[in-house]
């Protein structure tokens, strides 16, 4: 689980816009880019070329 205070100062790494976390799916996701970040061991990745278009 990610803490409050990571979650408010991870932006998206493409357009830096704001992160919805979603706790069931460890992922992050970014509604402007439409692109979803996995977490790993309560890491995210943050690549851009590693993410999840939806």
């Amino acid at each position: 689980m990610l803490s409050d205070e990571l979650l408010k100062i991870l932006a998206c790494p493409k357009c830096k816009g704001h992160l919805d976390y979603i706790k069931d799916k460890e992922k992050l996701v970014c509604n402007g880019c439409r692109e979803t970040y996995r977490i790993e061991n309560d890491i995210p990745i943050m690549l851009i070329d590693e993410a999840e278009k939806f």
